[in-house]
């Protein structure tokens, strides 16, 4: 499966989470745990804090798992849709997890066939 691997970037991860949040109003349960995936990003968007140190692993780690929860519940609601596929599938690229985003973001809805996926 196609994916783009990239370096770490947390404060574009938040970029992106915030992006999940926005797509996700309305849907009580999961903006909320969009807010939760968010939240250990949040310093790194804010600093523009490029490390790669123990610390952003962890808050990287902290993600992934929040992201992966959240990909699960989008489609166990039956709520995935291509744009929300992609940004999770963005995510996790930013996480230095792409090809297990590529799999998560067609689990939220990600079209196969979308322009924006790689090949």
């Amino acid at each position: 499966m196609a994916y783009f691997q990239i370096p770490l970037n947390l404060p574009h991860a938040a970029t992106v989470a915030g992006r999940i949040l926005r797509l996700l109003q309305g849907e009580k349960e999961l903006a909320r745990a969009a807010e939760e995936l968010l939240e250990p990003l949040l310093v790194y968007q804010m600093t523009q804090d490029y490390s790669n140190n123990i610390s952003a692993y962890q808050a990287r780690d902290r993600a992934a798992e929040r992201g992966r929860r959240l990909a699960e519940g989008i489609a166990a609601a039956g709520l995935g849709r291509d744009r929300l596929g992609q940004c999770v599938r963005n995510l996790f690229e930013c996480l230095e997890l792409g090809e297990e985003g590529a799999r998560l973001g067609l689990l939220a809805g990600e079209n196969p066939d979308s322009m924006q996926r790689p090949r």
